[in-house]
């Protein structure tokens, strides 16, 4: 899919495909009000529109990547209501029967996270996980009766630890697939770094990618 991509807004890559290949196999989307978190070109949620979903909702941060989903919405005729603010705050009380979410999640130097630079695409704080425990955490009040979210993110931020938050939160979580590929231009830069902290192997220059489903249970 053309997706158009201003200057300073997240490029899809092999983990949005990973999730939107998960999503179309597994139907997850057709019928359902789907909420996609930190949008970015609006990759995924273009494909649960086309999936069928019922409506589609897209939250961002970045203004820039508001006005990409927006634009590429209009570019391929998908209805999308898009929202910016911070994570699940644009809709709060609102419920959905799909959240999908591919947040920053790369480990960094620091735990502050740079709002306007391009690295708050990717930065995900010391650990990697300073978004992705808060969509653990936020994430499942704004489920339906019997719904899901599928996250996808780098086993070097630990996956069993996704797999415990959710669960901690009344969610039934799974790993639904895993896929090996080549370090992306960052974590190639940061190597040294997550070497020297144990997070990947001396080495080792691949990473496992984790797509996570955690259904409600009604």
């Amino acid at each position: 899919m053309l997706l158009l991509r201003p200057p300073g807004v997240y490029r899809a890559d092999s983990d949005t495909a990973l999730l939107i290949d998960v999503l179309r196999e597994g139907g997850y989307a057709a019928g359902c009000r789907v909420l996609d978190i930190g949008t970015g070109t609006g990759a995924l949620a273009l494909a649960s529109a086309r999936a069928g979903a019922a409506s589609v909702t897209a939250v961002d941060l970045s203004l820039r990547s508001v006005a990409a989903a927006w634009l590429n919405s209009r570019l391929h005729r998908l209805p999308l209501t898009v929202r910016r603010g911070d994570l699940f705050g644009p809709v709060t009380g609102q419920r959905f029967d799909l959240i999908l979410a591919n947040p920053p999640y790369v480990p960094t130097a620091t735990d502050v996270l740079r709002r306007h630079r391009i690295t708050r695409c990717w930065d995900g704080g010391l650990d990697g996980r300073a978004l992705l425990d808060r969509i653990c955490a936020e994430g499942p009040a704004l489920l339906a009766p019997g719904g899901m979210m599928l996250l996808v993110h780098s086993a070097v931020c630990d996956d069993q630890i996704t797999l415990n938050r959710l669960a901690g939160a009344g969610l039934h979580a799974e790993v639904l697939t895993r896929c090996t590929v080549p370090f992306g231009p960052v974590m190639r830069v940061r190597a040294a770094m997550l070497e020297a902290r144990g997070l990947v192997e001396p080495g080792q220059r691949e990473e496992e990618l984790v797509v996570i489903g955690a259904r409600d249970a009604p």
